[in-house]
């Protein structure tokens, strides 16, 4: 493989030769983090996906064929999952009592519960493309305590398309050689523009809502979520129930 070098950090022979034989498990634990930990929207699950199915059709670069690769990576997928439910399903409202600045901001909340109103249950599956609202709609999903059996069966569905299914499309476009030695060449460079453009709107976000949040504190205005402005961002357990037909109506 050749790398152009810039970011070394990211080039996968110095990943590879740094974790040994947990290469696998370093992106497993990428992807369980971004689908089951709050601060997991910071990390670029996507790409990553697609660059590792990549990866294992050219390079072998877990040393294991494309389908452990991608069972690997869908459990992961599906434990963020249900971990993300059982975080907010044991901690309630709780989690939703930060104040109106920063990553965690009530603006994410807001924008993932319109994304269960408009899609219903299948906001679970569909989240799963959606960066920021795929990290807060299993935490949401729990506050508003929908149906576990039920919310199990979408988070898996979920998984599956989107762990298993970016995986092998990954693993699909090494067969166009013109587009497989264009990312092996420059897979550094792709890596860090992925993580750059995942960022850009995370730390506009962040500032923005920072900014918004001092100059609201500066005039005597309330900037904290407290407990009861908290109940008031968990979802009623009927959208659960809901499909797309409803489009938020």
């Amino acid at each position: 493989m050749i790398s152009t070098s810039l970011i070394p950090w990211l080039d996968p022979e110095t990943i590879i030769s740094g974790a040994g034989p947990w290469a696998l498990v370093v992106v497993c634990a990428i992807v369980f983090a971004e689908t089951g930990l709050l601060v997991g929207f910071l990390l670029p699950g996507d790409t990553l996906l697609i660059i590792s199915g990549l990866l294992t059709h050219t390079v072998l670069v877990f040393g294991v064929d494309i389908w452990w690769v991608c069972l690997a990576i869908g459990v992961a997928a599906f434990l963020g999952g249900e971990v993300g439910y059982l975080i907010g399903h044991k901690f309630g409202p709780s989690i939703f009592e930060r104040k109106e600045s920063g990553l965690f901001s009530v603006r994410n909340v807001e924008r993932t519960n319109a994304f269960f109103e408009r899609f219903g249950a299948l906001a679970i599956i569909l989240a799963r493309f959606v960066p920021i609202v795929r990290t807060f709609a299993p935490v949401a999903a729990g506050v508003g305590h929908m149906n576990y059996k039920k919310y199990s069966l979408y988070n898996l569905i979920g998984a599956l398309i989107w762990g298993v299914g970016l995986t092998y499309v990954g693993y699909l476009i090494g067969y166009i050689p013109p587009i497989a030695d264009f990312v092996q060449e420059y897979i550094d460079v792709i890596l860090l523009g992925a993580v750059v453009l995942t960022l850009i709107p995370t730390v506009w976000h962040y500032f923005q809502s920072a900014s918004k949040a001092k100059k609201a504190a500066a005039a005597g205005k309330d900037v904290v979520t407290d407990p009861e402005e908290a109940q008031h961002l968990v979802l009623d357990p009927e959208v659960f129930d809901r499909g797309p037909e409803h489009d938020g109506r």
